[in-house]
């Protein structure tokens, strides 16, 4: 008997240990009021983002849920509803028609680059290039990556430039960086 509930202790330690261990590995980030978990990928998470539900509605109609949840890895830049509302009235439903799929699909790209960049390492790369770096997009576009005070900043190919307000949200296939506008490509 006493073997028998040795047994059952050491088996109830070692599960309350790899639960601690699995969560403690498991750290997330609140995302518009949803928790992101990191070993779910960009767009298993980005679906529960109450701040996100624009740019979700985005991938789906560009036809990119496949490739975001694919291995990867990726670093997305995720503009939240307020960015797609700063856009010109009209816009953003005009981009969600069938027939601008592909104009859809490049501006999409152009907040993905291949990749897994950390916060970190963004910052790294635009102090060893003397304050600013020029990143390659998946659209083939260029952003550029940039510090202001503590923060850093993307500008696109017009001089739009949007600041980061949530970094280092991990996800199973990359990295996603909240911010709070929408980068356009060159037209």
């Amino acid at each position: 008997m006493k073997t028998l509930n040795f047994l059952k202790v050491t088996v109830l330690a070692v599960a309350l240990f790899t639960s601690y261990s699995i969560t403690a590995q498991e750290k997330t980030k609140m995302v518009g009021g949803a928790e992101m978990y990191p070993s779910k990928n960009i767009v298993q998470n980005a679906v529960n983002s109450k701040d996100h539900t624009t740019l979700v509605a985005a991938v789906k109609a560009a036809d990119l849920v496949d490739v975001l949840s694919s291995k990867g890895p990726f670093t997305v830049f995720a503009p939240v509803n307020k960015a797609f509302d700063k856009l010109p009235e009209g816009v953003v439903e005009s981009l969600l028609k069938p027939e601008n799929k592909m104009k859809l699909q490049t501006i999409l790209k152009y907040h993905v680059v291949a990749g897994k960049w950390s916060a970190n390492e963004l910052v790294k790369m635009i102090k060893d290039k003397g304050g600013k770096v020029a990143i390659e997009t998946v659209s083939g576009g260029k952003i550029t990556a940039w510090i202001k005070g503590k923060n850093v900043y993307i500008s696109d190919a017009n001089g739009g430039k949007a600041k980061v307000t949530i970094a280092d949200v991990n996800q199973s296939n990359g990295v996603i960086h909240v911010i709070n506008s929408v980068l356009l490509p060159k037209s």
